[in-house]
């Protein structure tokens, strides 16, 4: 069974199942991380849907990309989460299975692609504490706790 954070799914309500990964980035004690302005400011970790055809791996290094401006490498997987979300930019009540991999930023590339979207260096105790949802949150303190 995958663990499940935030809001428990409301009965009157059909969740459409969206699989999505994201990537805890560390470097030098800190974090690699994506501010969206948009639809509510928040910091995030960078990632997002997986698309028809495309691998998680292939996935991750895209939305990292495209949100950070960073290439990564040495990934690997190390959790997963559900939650239970409304997704106002698709007006889609989703099923948010999140893919949890940690991965090594290597190059910055270019600024962010994805609009509304600025990466942010975060020291790993912000992170743990500012993240925008649970999940995430759940995810950097165990690793952090490794570190």
């Amino acid at each position: 069974m995958i663990r499940r954070f935030g809001d428990s799914p409301r009965h009157d309500t059909r969740y459409t199942r969206r699989a999505g990964v994201y990537a805890i980035l560390p470097r030098n004690r800190q974090l690699l991380l994506t501010h969206q302005a948009d639809p509510t400011p928040e910091l995030q970790l960078p990632g997002g849907g997986i698309d028809p055809g495309e691998s998680p791996a292939q996935a991750l290094h895209r939305e990292v990309l495209e949100e950070t401006g960073w290439k990564i490498g040495a990934i690997r997987r190390v959790g997963a989460f559900r939650r239970f979300t409304y997704m106002p930019e698709y007006d889609l009540w989703a099923e948010k299975l999140c893919l949890i991999y940690q991965a090594r930023p290597i190059l910055e590339l270019s600024c962010p692609s994805e609009p509304g979207h600025t990466a942010v260096w975060s020291d790993w105790t912000i992170a743990a504490q500012e993240l925008g949802n649970a999940g995430d949150r759940h995810f950097v303190k165990q690793l952090w706790a490794k570190v």
